[in-house]
């Protein structure tokens, strides 16, 4: 089962050895809202996802899902 997008950021916060209060400064949140994220209680914004991508060098792709090589179907 693939991991929801809390769990991802909760993965690379660790791989990183941030505490939640730690990523929030970093991004500018409470920790409280890095809680949140990581536990499905609250929804990222585009901006949140935006900061995330930006601070952890992923693209949202990843973050939100989308396989690899996925293709968009043509109009």
């Amino acid at each position: 089962m693939e991991m929801s997008f809390g769990e991802k950021i909760r993965e690379l916060r660790e791989d990183m050895n941030l505490n939640q209060t730690e990523l929030g400064k970093a991004l500018g949140v409470t920790q409280r809202k890095i809680s949140y994220i990581e536990c499905g209680k609250y929804e990222p914004s585009i901006q949140d996802i935006a900061a995330f991508c930006n601070f952890f060098k992923v693209c949202s792709d990843y973050l939100i899902g989308i396989p690899q090589g996925y293709t968009y179907p043509k109009r």
